[in-house]
């Protein structure tokens, strides 16, 4: 008989923001006449960028010619695009990234899934908690959390690192020896950052226990404040220790178009069973070869144009559109009394929920009588209960409404 990968039967029922979707939509049903505003799931609003349309176009206009047609590209991206991704994301920080170390692919949501392929399933993981559910939920497919145990409502080999305001959202070094270190900064559904002497505690800790940090740096370009690092590879060491993953879905508005890539140093090594050192490099490269056909020439292109001065200057205007988007928020759930987080160097607003709810029960609440739709912190992990993230992507005036809406329930 066929059997199943039993390791997904330890998954939740639902993926988190299909919940919600499935929320709204029977609220929809039940109440036609009532718009929803949705702040919940992190998906840009405004058009790419005027200068990546065109790009687009002519890009197109090559697969139309036989002397400029593509066809199977390099797995790991087109030279083009990986020289400029090296030359103004990481020399510009004063950092030295190959572009033979940089992998283009269609996602950071699928990176930091699919790079648990190469790692053994005995490692023992630490995730900040809250985190993005795919950290978790994409460890526990490969078998690597081990069982789960009712009592502690944990996996045994899944170490949580709590990020609350008791320690002001500033993850503490595990008590127990890890191996596989999630970190996503500015965080992702917190808003808050970690300083560069923060940054320095993981990369030796990292160091000393031949440990690996998968650092997700998804939303860098919205830190504002000097002295926050926007890579990794800014601390001294890291590159011996740490995968950095980029997207252009929040900085470029490619949440359609589909291009990212990840960082794999040539100093990354792991060890086989014996200790025998492995490079990191070429088991990723081995792994993309197989698996991956690369991301299309034409969205290469795309995402090539965001670099050039013009290109710069149009996407730097969106995202300026949506930190202003995140200081209304701010400044509108301060004044009705919220106490919130995040929302200066991110593009999420961390809030705790009112007393005498839950997050889920406050999503209920605020999308019964305001028809408005956040995300329950609890779905982000334990110590997200009694938080909820609202995000900042969505058009000016609907943000207005939906923070007038929230006002004038209090």
């Amino acid at each position: 008989m066929i059997t199943i990968n039993e390791n997904y039967l330890k998954l939740q029922d639902s993926y988190l923001f299909s919940t919600i979707a499935q929320k709204v939509e029977k609220f929809t049903k039940e109440n036609p006449n009532k718009k929803v505003m949705k702040l919940g799931v992190g998906d840009v609003t405004l058009p790419i960028a005027p200068i990546v349309g065109e790009a687009i176009k002519k890009a197109t206009d090559d697969m139309l010619q036989k002397e400029t047609f593509r066809g199977y590209g390099p797995e790991q991206g087109y030279d083009f695009l990986r020289q400029k991704i090296a030359q103004y994301d990481y020399e510009t920080l004063g950092v030295t990234i190959e572009k033979d170390e940089i992998f283009v692919s269609d996602g950071s949501k699928c990176d930091t899934g699919n790079i648990g392929e190469i790692f053994g399933t005995d490692n023992v993981i630490a995730i900040t908690d809250p985190v993005y559910p795919v950290y978790l939920d994409t460890n526990i497919m490969a078998g690597r959390t081990g069982e789960y145990n009712q009592k502690t409502a944990q996996f045994e080999k899944v170490v949580y690192l709590p990020t609350t305001l008791e320690n002001n959202f500033i993850p503490e070094l595990p008590s127990r020896k890890v191996d596989m270190i999630y970190l996503c900064f500015p965080n992702n559904p917190t808003g808050t950052v970690l300083s560069k002497p923060e940054l320095e505690k993981w990369v030796t800790y990292a160091k000393k226990n031949k440990a690996i940090i998968l650092f997700d740096g998804a939303y860098e370009a919205f830190i504002t404040e000097e002295g926050i690092p926007h890579s990794i590879y800014e601390i001294e060491g890291a590159k011996e220790v740490a995968i950095e993953f980029r997207s252009f879905s929040k900085t470029a508005g490619f949440t359609g178009v589909r291009c990212a890539y990840t960082v794999v140093p040539k100093e990354l090594k792991a060890y086989t069973q014996e200790g025998k050192e492995v490079c990191l490099h070429q088991l990723w490269n081995r792994r993309q070869c197989t698996k991956f056909n690369g991301v299309p020439y034409i969205t290469q292109r795309a995402a090539e144009a965001i670099y050039s001065n013009e290109g710069q200057k149009q996407i730097k205007e969106n995202i300026a559109y949506y930190r202003e988007n995140a200081k209304l928020i701010t400044q509108g759930l301060q004044k009705a009394g919220y106490t919130i987080f995040g929302g200066k160097n991110a593009p999420y607003i961390w809030l705790k929920v009112p007393k005498g709810y839950t997050s889920w029960e406050f999503f209920d609440y605020l999308l019964e009588k305001a028809n408005v739709v956040g995300t329950p912190g609890s779905g982000f992990g334990p110590s997200g209960e009694g938080y909820f993230r609202l995000t900042a992507f969505g058009s000016k005036a609907n943000t207005l409404e939906a923070i007038l809406r929230i006002q004038n329930l209090k």
